[in-house]
């Protein structure tokens, strides 16, 4: 069968060419060419330019920004900052003056004698207490209260409120925590008398809910009572930043703006809120003095707080340090009682003329647990500000930014200096932060064109 094949296509083959075979050769017949290659065209093959990243230097770009705030505005700056630290020691002593009083003068002890004699209810009698308690010691600290909360501000430029608009501010925290105290103060004088020798835990945890409860209602009804919230008008800034909000999990569907501009210059936002009170609040400031890059930048950073859910974190650890504090005063307490509790009238830790003594040693707590209070904030902005950073991608925004908060935060503290009074980190570390993350994303395309800023 094999061979039968092959022959079969040798014939066929053969009959293909036949024709070709059969045609006469003819001498003046043209001549047929061949198949031509295709025209080409020479190409010059040469080497693509080097697209490595750009030269940033970010210790240079640092000092630049820093170098921008220098002179009497740097000088004035330092001054109003390093002022605050001996003022939390004057503040810490002026407190201690007026519980002194209260307590050596037997003030304390003779408002507690005259609450019993109106009523026999021990949580009337604390409310009593306490309604006479709140008016008499804003008194006593009211010297002090408007030298630091108006004319010190206005000695420094910082302040936009005549004397009776800073009074009637004045007036609203008066009247909120008159309001708290007199509704709080039974609860943990209750405490004290049923709990006994505990009562310190159950207090702790009677202020800590009190904390949260501050958390979850200042931005709707607290924060409106001192100024006037509107919605930000539409446009390319309010979209960019509800986009910003999408695209990070924040549940809001507005931007509000706070006219804060009637108390003073400084520029802020925050994001607000709790348990489904988000809100998203731009200080006019912010607008009036930032371009649209430094509000994403500040934005991207408040909503950072949010996202990873920082409340949460500094009421924990903060709680922490309300346990130990409430076990500190709790021992300071019986010490102090049984030295001169004879002297105050101060029969025991559930008689309310002790208040004062409460107060006192409060504020020595918190002031020897200063450091660790402004690591837990400062650790939690630093945070933030990589999250800004990486959600918004504006390091030179950022930066600059920094700098409008130098009216009032020195930019360059020492080390020590920092870690103890800094609530912020302070602007160099924040703008040295910057400036790392830009020379790490520096060869990413919509920060090529910036290896130059600034």
């Amino acid at each position: 069968m094999a061979l039968h094949r092959i022959a079969a296509i040798l014939l066929f083959l053969l009959a293909l060419a036949a024709p070709a075979m059969a045609q006469p050769a003819v001498s003046d017949a043209p001549v047929q060419l061949g198949p031509r290659a295709a025209p080409t065209t020479h190409v010059q093959v040469g080497t693509l330019p080097d697209m490595g990243a750009p030269t940033f230097d970010a210790a240079k770009a640092t000092d630049k920004y820093l170098s921008r705030v220098s002179g009497a505005a740097r000088a004035k700056s330092d001054a109003y900052f390093e002022g605050g630290y001996w003022l939390q020691l004057v503040d810490l002593i002026y407190g201690l003056a007026v519980a002194g009083l209260l307590l050596w003068l037997q003030i304390s002890s003779r408002i507690s004698d005259w609450v019993e004699e109106r009523t026999h209810s021990r949580t009337y009698q604390v409310m009593l207490y306490a309604a006479a308690y709140v008016p008499l010691t804003t008194l006593m600290t009211f010297p002090i209260v408007v030298y630091e909360g108006f004319f010190r501000e206005h000695a420094y430029g910082l302040s936009n409120q005549n004397f009776w608009q800073w009074l009637g501010d004045f007036g609203i925290g008066f009247a909120l925590n008159f309001a708290a105290m007199v509704l709080l103060l039974p609860v943990l004088y209750a405490a004290i008398r049923r709990a006994r020798e505990t009562w310190w835990v159950w207090g702790a945890m009677l202020v800590i809910a009190f904390e949260v409860l501050t958390v979850v209602i200042w931005p709707i009804f607290v924060a409106p009572l001192y100024n006037h919230y509107s919605p930000l008008p539409a446009g390319p800034l309010k979209s960019q930043i509800l986009s910003l909000a999408r695209a990070n999990e924040v549940p809001v569907d507005n931007v509000w703006l706070v006219d804060a501009s009637r108390q003073s210059n400084r520029v802020s936002a925050n994001v607000s809120g709790l348990f489904g009170t988000a809100r998203i609040s731009l200080n006019d400031n912010l607008l009036k003095q930032g371009t649209p890059d430094e509000v994403l930048a500040v934005m991207g950073h408040e909503m950072g707080h949010y996202v990873m859910d920082h409340v949460t974190r500094e009421l924990l650890l903060g709680a922490l340090v309300i346990l130990v504090g409430f076990g500190f005063i709790n021992r300071a307490f019986l010490m102090a009682c049984d030295v001169f509790g004879g002297q105050w009238q101060v029969r025991k830790l559930s008689d309310v003329a002790g208040l004062p003594l409460l107060v006192a040693l409060a504020s020595i707590y918190m002031f020897l647990a200063t450091p660790v209070t402004n690591t837990i904030s400062r650790t939690t902005e630093y945070q933030a500000d990589i999250f800004g950073l990486d959600a918004v991608r504006k390091p030179d925004a950022f930066a600059t930014v920094m700098l409008k908060l130098s009216t009032y935060r020195k930019l360059e503290p020492g080390k020590w200096e920092e870690m103890i009074f800094y609530d912020h980190p302070s602007g160099r570390t924040r703008i040295e932060a910057a400036m790392r993350w830009k020379k790490e994303h520096i060869a990413d395309p919509d920060l090529r064109n910036t290896a130059q800023q600034p």
